[in-house]
């Protein structure tokens, strides 16, 4: 597979209609891809040829809403795309079609969704997210987020069909000829710095087939928009390498699985507002202490939202390093919450429970909202954890008033409905339409007979 890199990934943020509009000329663009994420978290997008480009560009590009997850019913369907100019990049791939003719280059715009009269519409998750960073603005603060999204590499079979076949044994950080997923992790690096990330680290994970590749910390709003973009490079590279990259949660039985975890921090007028070098608690502010309180405090209303599958729930285990109980630590990994070392603009915190099949602008949105009401109601986190809370046992942690995250999807979902701070934050419309969904996937689950009830029960009973 050939990446392109051109310099068109150097795009200025603040380029004009006419900029875009002479650079997509310049540089071949034939296709223009308007993409959008459904309440689900899936990529979305309307494609349209070089005869609608000023009309893509001036908002007016309308699509169906009601065959959208959560969107809108039939009798009011119609939604316009509003591009964001500053999302504006040229997709790396090579574009051909039948035969081999060339089809032209494909740029991309993330949308805003809108109402037909231009409204915001109130489904649109980008615009949840956009609502919340306002009232983080609002008092003085601006969200900083920097997940670490991690993915496993399977073969296809020869029709090419997804399988769960590593193409390595490899472990934490090992290297070629261990790891053969080197070369698939470098070409999706190239894809993405094409695009304009700024690609800190890249190496493989825990398990056998399970890599990792970190990219620069930033605007939550942006990097909401960079893991969508991320989600879609890895997976077509993947395929054009003739494997299949999934962000599952928990696609093998008895290995690690996938998780997210998102580093943040609020700043304010410039400076990190989670440091204080003056404080007795190692260098955290209060803000820090009460935005921690307040991730605690909502984590197992959220949790359906940073862990939104049925299988996210069989990632967060004991014994497979993913957090399963509401605590916070400044240095054990076992927690839910743990306080990296450096202090300075560096101070953050970092939440573990979140897996990558996320809808990234909800996810974002929720724990904002979780950390915004600690701070604005001054929720004191209990001490931090020093010991290893996976070993305590039930005893030790009541007495320690540790609570866990939901077991399933079905509790997750029953949390989230009652928490009424993560409720208003992502809107009446989104946070039922998104509970009616998981309650539909909780329910189609729980009735489904699986393999393994049939291998333990058919012959016993």
């Amino acid at each position: 597979m050939e990446i392109a890199i051109e310099p068109w990934h150097e795009i200025h943020t603040a380029m004009s209609k006419k900029d875009i509009l002479g650079h997509m000329n310049k540089h071949g663009v034939r296709f223009l891809r308007l993409q959008f994420t459904d309440i689900t978290g899936v990529n979305k997008n309307v494609e349209v040829p070089g005869s609608q480009f000023e009309k893509a560009l001036d908002g007016e590009i309308l699509f169906d809403g009601s065959s959208i997850e959560g969107f809108t019913r039939i009798e009011e369907s119609d939604m316009l795309l509003q591009p964001d100019y500053a999302t504006y990049q040229i997709d790396p791939f090579p574009s051909s079609g039948l035969r081999g003719k060339d089809h032209g280059r494909v740029a991309r715009l993330i949308c805003d969704v809108k109402n037909p009269d231009g409204s915001p519409f109130v489904g649109c998750p980008r615009l949840a997210l956009k609502r919340q960073c306002e009232e983080a603005k609002a008092l003085g603060y601006s969200m900083m987020v920097g997940p670490e999204a991690e993915f496993f590499l399977f073969q296809r079979t020869p029709e090419g069909d997804a399988t769960t076949e590593t193409h390595d044994r490899a472990g934490y950080f090992d290297l070629a000829p261990t790891d053969l997923g080197e070369e698939c992790r470098r070409e999706i690096v190239l894809a993405l710095e094409a695009m304009g990330f700024e690609i800190e680290a890249a190496h493989h994970e825990v398990a056998p087939g399970q890599h990792e590749i970190d990219f620069k910390y930033g605007d939550a709003v942006a990097v909401a928009d960079n893991l969508a973009t991320f989600r879609y490079v890895v997976r077509r590279t993947a395929r054009e390498m003739g494997l299949h990259a999934t962000f599952m949660p928990k696609p093998i039985y008895a290995r690690n699985g996938s998780g997210m975890h998102c580093h943040q921090s609020l700043f304010k007028d410039g400076d990190n507002a989670f440091y204080d070098e003056k404080a007795d608690h190692g260098g955290i502010s209060d803000i820090f202490r009460h935005y921690v309180g307040g991730l605690l405090a909502h984590a197992r209303g959220f949790c359906a939202v940073t862990n939104p599958l049925v299988n996210s729930y069989k990632r967060l285990v004991p014994g497979y390093e993913a957090p399963t109980h509401l605590a916070w630590s400044m240095r054990n990994r076992s927690p839910l919450i743990r306080v990296p070392e450096r202090r300075g603009e560096g101070t953050r915190c970092e939440l573990r429970m979140p897996d990558p099949a996320c809808n990234p602008y909800l996810a974002f949105a929720a724990m904002l909202a979780a950390g915004l009401d600690g701070v604005r109601n001054k929720i004191e986190p209990p001490p931090p954890i020093s010991g290893n809370v996976y070993e305590m046992s039930a005893r030790e942690r009541g007495r320690l008033k540790i609570k866990s995250l939901p077991a399933n999807l079905g509790e997750a979902i029953e949390q989230f409905e009652k928490d009424t701070v993560l409720k208003d934050a992502l809107g009446e419309h989104i946070s039922q339409h998104y509970a009616e969904a998981k309650h539909q996937e909780w329910q189609d689950y729980i009735a489904f007979v699986h393999p393994w009830e049939v291998d333990r029960y058919l012959t016993a009973y």
